[in-house]
């Protein structure tokens, strides 16, 4: 468990950087999170992508169809990438679980040109 403090914030992360806690998550634990992924300050649309993630999960306990994300918050489809880069980046600015490696993995996945 590795620990993060800023702005007399204090967040502790596993060592992929997802919130140990995910019920300790608010605004500014996500401001924290965000920095550590290189996004300085979260926008009303980013943050809006994030309540809609935290909800989803809080019903489904489950990583959402990214798109329904989107329409959820009336944003462009592709919203998550445009906001985020990846999703996992939004799931875990969102404060919540670790995904598993399996989900991780997608991260560096490379499509095969096709």
């Amino acid at each position: 468990m590795l620990e993060i403090v800023q702005s007399n914030i204090r967040v502790f992360v596993d060592d992929d950087g997802f919130l140990t806690k995910p019920d300790g998550w608010t605004e500014e634990v996500a401001g924290v999170l965000a920095a550590g992924e290189g996004i300085r300050k979260l926008s009303k649309d980013q943050l809006d992508i994030l309540r809609s993630l935290r909800t989803y999960y809080r019903k489904h306990s489950f990583f959402p169809i990214v798109r329904s994300v989107c329409a959820n918050v009336h944003q462009p489809r592709t919203c998550v990438t445009d906001q985020f880069i990846d999703p996992v980046t939004a799931w875990k600015i969102a404060g919540l679980p670790n995904p598993g490696e399996e989900v991780i993995s997608f991260r560096s996945w490379e499509p095969l040109g096709y």
